[in-house]
């Protein structure tokens, strides 16, 4: 039932790294809008363009590729003897995961004050918030690669 997930282990591993990148380019991108977007006076120019921006960016690639990511990463784990289940780091991995998810809601949280225009938190702050999916990410590939004992 499961051979064909084994047959296709690299080509699904393949999709779903392509998945990531695409999950982690928009999530560090999209606080970086808002960063810009704390300047931009609430009913602006300027601020009506980054709502529509910062709308597209998530509908269109950031949600996309992070479901994208949890079906590829689903059918890996599913994949007979690709992971052992006693090992730490997995269990490691997948909380982070989770965490990373997270802060995907967190942003899509933080688009809708800024459509309503109630936006109440500083540049600083996204500038922060900015760093955590690169930290996330960081430790995730070191757990995913290097697979520490």
């Amino acid at each position: 039932m499961t051979a064909w997930l084994a047959d296709a282990y690299l080509w699904i591993k393949a999709l779903h790294v392509v998945s990531v990148v695409a999950w982690m380019a928009g999530m560090l991108y999209l606080p970086r809008l808002y960063v810009y977007h704390c300047a931009a006076a609430p009913g602006g120019e300027l601020s009506e363009t980054l709502k529509t921006m910062e709308r597209r960016l998530l509908r269109a690639i950031v949600n996309p590729a992070m479901v994208a990511t949890f079906v590829f990463g689903a059918l890996l784990l599913a994949t007979p003897g690709a992971i052992d289940w006693g090992a730490w780091w997995i269990w490691a991995k997948l909380v982070l995961v989770a965490a990373m998810a997270a802060v995907h809601g967190a942003l899509a949280r933080w688009r809708r004050d800024f459509e309503a225009d109630r936006n109440m938190r500083p540049a600083k702050f996204y500038r922060i918030a900015n760093e955590i999916p690169t930290l996330l990410l960081i430790a995730i590939v070191i757990l995913a690669v290097v697979k520490p004992g």
